[in-house]
């Protein structure tokens, strides 16, 4: 079974991580969308409503399940089985972190990190920018999945 892990915060899922998911699935037998817990992190949404939000989005799609995970992707891989990461990449900056960390995560353990290009529409969408947008009270329906939304 070719099973990926696409390892996250997900404060809060957007529509660019719905893509690179959806697109993904193609490509996989199952993805493990899992949520890493970071105690020294300040989340704007819980880990139960970051956990909601995937499930509910992906809730017909047999191939994706949502987990939670501590401590070091690599050693999460192993525990799953998972021999893949999969990331999206936004732009060049994304690129370059992305690639630090998946040399890393070879070097390690050997595991492939397989990355994907944000369609163009969804490029520009961040978590840091959809928090930002609620913050402010604007309309950030238009850059999450209808599974995110604020009380």
């Amino acid at each position: 079974m070719k099973r990926a892990l696409f390892p996250g915060s997900f404060d809060p899922l957007t529509l660019g991580h719905y893509d690179i998911i959806r697109r993904g699935v193609k490509l996989f037998d199952e993805i493990v969308v899992s949520i890493g817990i970071n105690a020294d992190k300040k989340y704007m949404f819980s880990l139960e409503e970051r956990k909601t939000f995937v499930e509910k989005a992906f809730k017909n799609e047999p191939k994706v399940k949502v987990t939670t995970y501590q401590g070091l992707t690599v050693d999460y891989c192993k525990e799953i089985d998972a021999k893949f990461i999969l990331r999206g990449l936004r732009n060049p900056a994304d690129f370059e972190f992305e690639k630090a960390i998946a040399h890393t995560n070879r070097k390690l353990s050997k595991i492939e990190t397989v990355f994907l290009l944000t369609a163009a529409k969804t490029s520009y969408i961040s978590s840091s920018i959809v928090r930002d947008v609620i913050r402010n009270n604007g309309d950030y329906t238009v850059l999450v999945p209808d599974s995110v939304r604020v009380k």
